[in-house]
């Protein structure tokens, strides 16, 4: 089952294009040569000539019109039909380490799960997560709290290859009790204020997000499609350490690491897609995912969720997401 490409033909999967669809596409910018010598070689090892990065504020600016109405993703169903599902992107967690130490203490921010009488399995699950979440490297030697909000002071510094932390955030509520991404990052920013001004290229590999993608609804309207109702989880890196991944095949065997740079030209203005490297899925059930290709995408779904893993489990990360999703999709394969 596949979906019509622009001027490709029947090019990409269903699966293919909600990864296209939901990668964002950010302005690119070329680094002063003046500015390149002040690069933290451990982040940035290869001689260029030409550094390439986007800003933070045009990413949130990506998913403005996401948060509001949506992002559409064409669907083919087996059936013949065709249908756009528009998902809803949340804040699910990140990480942005920076080659400076902060000018105030940083605090972890988690949320809170809210009003208790809205508490489903889906918070509930989390709870027993929260605690080992903060048992967290002793590199990184953080205090928190078991009741989320800004805890105990931290100080983050680790060694030079990861950098300091400058912001941290995993996402605790329900469903439900979330607000979409580009309010959750407005509200970020009233904490962090870097978070609307740094650059790719300020960052260390380290950085990195999740973006949890919930279905709202589907045009045309009629009947619930059961297939429909998976929810996605999708990890980006946010430093220009990750430029020079390119990938040799980029419609078939790019799973893994899908940090690379596949530039392309809107207008006047050359774009930068942050394509995922990494996820995993929520009440997938039926084939509409994972009947293209073959069976291939059945086998990029499990390689991104392999990918996803090992960067959490580098990282020393307990992602509250990650481990629900990653868990309900275990009882599913074992019904």
């Amino acid at each position: 089952m596949v979906v019509m490409g622009k001027g490709k033909g029947p090019l990409q999967s269903n699966l293919e294009c909600f990864l296209h669809c939901t990668a964002p596409a950010v302005p690119s910018h070329f680094l002063p040569k003046s500015e390149m010598r002040n690069l933290n070689r451990l982040w940035h090892p290869w001689e260029r000539e030409k550094i390439e990065y986007f800003t933070l504020s045009d990413l949130w600016n990506c998913y403005d019109e996401w948060s509001a109405y949506g992002a559409g993703v064409p669907i083919s169903l087996s059936t013949g039909e065709s249908l756009v599902q528009y998902y809803v992107p949340y804040l699910s967690a990140i990480q942005i380490f920076t080659s400076t130490p902060p000018s105030t203490p940083i605090f972890r921010e988690d949320t809170d799960s809210g009003d208790g009488e809205t508490r489903d399995s889906y918070s509930e699950s989390l709870s027993d997560e929260s605690e080992s979440s903060d048992k967290l490297s002793s590199k990184w030697d953080c205090c928190s709290s078991e009741d989320g909000g800004f805890e105990q002071e931290c100080h983050w510094q680790v060694n030079d290859r990861l950098g300091y932390l400058y912001c941290q955030y995993f996402e605790k509520s329900t469903p439900y009790g979330r607000v979409p991404l580009m309010d959750k990052i407005s509200e970020l920013a009233r904490r962090y204020p870097r978070l609307m001004s740094l650059r790719s290229v300020d960052l260390s590999p380290a950085s990195w997000m999740a973006v949890a993608w919930y279905p709202i609804y589907h045009i045309p309207m009629g009947r619930t499609i059961k297939d429909l109702s998976t929810c996605f989880l999708t990890y980006h890196t946010l430093s220009s350490s990750f430029q020079d991944m390119d990938h040799e095949e980029e419609d078939d065997d790019n799973e893994g690491v899908g940090a690379g740079w596949k530039r392309r030209k809107e207008g006047e203005t050359m774009l930068l897609p942050l394509s995922a490297f990494g996820l995993a899925t929520y009440k997938m059930q039926g084939s509409v995912w994972i009947s293209g290709r073959g069976g291939r995408d059945q086998e990029k779904i499990s390689s991104l969720l392999s990918v996803a893993d090992s960067w959490l489990k580098q990282l020393k990360v307990q992602h509250h997401d990650f481990n629900f999703f990653n868990g309900m999709r275990g009882q599913c394969l074992a019904k």
